[in-house]
């Protein structure tokens, strides 16, 4: 079976290197029903911060092929190019970014069966570009893998039934087992205790207004603030200077380069509250049992929600504080993750399915 798997940001990189040795170690123990993967970079994410940290730390296989692209429409076109040639027997994508969508309208276009991994999540908010991306990837795919029960659910409302699985959270299983040793807080000179600060998505990123008033939140906080900047978001306030005087008065916060894996999970768990727009980010914060406030008005996982372990705060000002005030406290035991082991699950379901 040849299966050409297609990436593009930061977290399908953590998720490809999950899937990808599970599918090395189908192979060894069934080489008569040996997988081939390839993979195909869009270059959704393309620099170091953001992309190629990522394939040094978790050893991921060079792609096969690397777009250098960032624009939907030209992914879609430069993907149909290498999908005509190679004529895979199955095209897989991750998640709900761009390269999703693209990875996903090159298979229906040209026939080839499509696999989604993180299938069936919905946060109801049509404005969100990553809603309208992983509801068309569903809508076109023929296996489903759905990382929770609400998934299932929320795609049977949609009357997607067939080839619909509930394998777990892929993001669990790197929780699990990837190491989160890291030197970032001696190298950084980061003292406990501390909050994490992410903001990326677009909805809060192309509104000035959302920006200044997280910032005239986090005016008055005293506890230090690490601020792992996401390339956009330094963008944005590259170019408004009102941000930036705003962002000045902010003492407590510390801006640094987007970090790497292991970074990025070491602050997860060594922080006391973690404030982000990120719905993997969230994930990771109950995974680490660290207290994680939601700018958003949704979030697609509802799961965190329901333990206790996230508060909804949007980018209203007092809610914030008021969040900071009384961080959410319950770490009820959410089986809806699975145990571990989807990426070994969704691999031989792949392999028992002749689509």
């Amino acid at each position: 079976m040849n299966i050409i798997t297609i990436i593009g940001a930061r977290p399908q990189f953590i998720k490809a290197v999950m899937v990808s040795r599970a599918i090395e170690r189908h192979n060894k123990q069934y080489p008569s029903q040996a997988i081939t993967e390839r993979l195909l970079h869009t270059g959704q994410h393309y620099d170091d911060e953001m992309s190629a940290i990522f394939f040094r730390q978790l050893q991921i296989p060079t792609p096969t092929w690397n777009l250098n692209c960032t624009l939907p429409e030209s992914m879609t076109e430069k993907i149909i190019t290498i999908l005509r040639q190679e004529r895979p027997d199955q095209v897989l994508v991750y998640g709900d970014t761009n390269s999703t969508l693209a990875g996903a309208l090159a298979a229906h276009q040209l026939n080839i069966p499509l696999i989604h991994i993180e299938a069936g999540l919905r946060s109801y908010n049509q404005e969100m570009p990553e809603e309208k991306n992983r509801i068309i990837a569903d809508q076109l795919s023929s296996i489903l893998f759905c990382p929770t029960p609400k998934a299932i659910d929320n795609l049977r409302k949609e009357g997607i039934i067939h080839g619909v699985f509930w394998v777990g959270d892929v993001m669990f299983d790197a929780a699990k087992a990837l190491s989160t040793s890291c030197d970032i807080l001696q190298r950084l000179c980061i003292h406990k205790p501390f909050y994490l600060l992410t903001i990326h998505r677009a909805e809060n990123t192309n509104h000035i207004e959302r920006l200044m008033s997280i910032l005239q939140a986090l005016q008055s906080v005293s506890t230090p603030i690490i601020w792992p900047m996401h390339p956009r978001t330094r963008k944005t306030i590259s170019e408004n200077k009102s941000l930036q005087e705003l962002l000045f008065e902010c003492r407590s916060i510390r801006v640094i380069d987007s970090q790497g894996y292991l970074e990025m999970a070491t602050l997860e768990k060594e922080a006391s509250l973690i404030l982000t727009d990120s719905g993997g980010v969230q994930k990771e914060a109950y995974f680490h049992k660290t207290p994680c406030l939601t700018l958003r008005e949704e979030t697609e996982w509802q799961e965190t929600i329901i333990a206790g372990s996230n508060l909804l705060v949007g980018t209203d000002s007092n809610r914030i504080l008021e969040g900071i005030q009384n961080p959410p406290d319950s770490f009820m035991p959410i089986s809806d993750f699975g145990d571990g082991h989807a990426a070994e699950k969704i691999v031989q379901i792949i392999a028992n399915n002749n689509l």
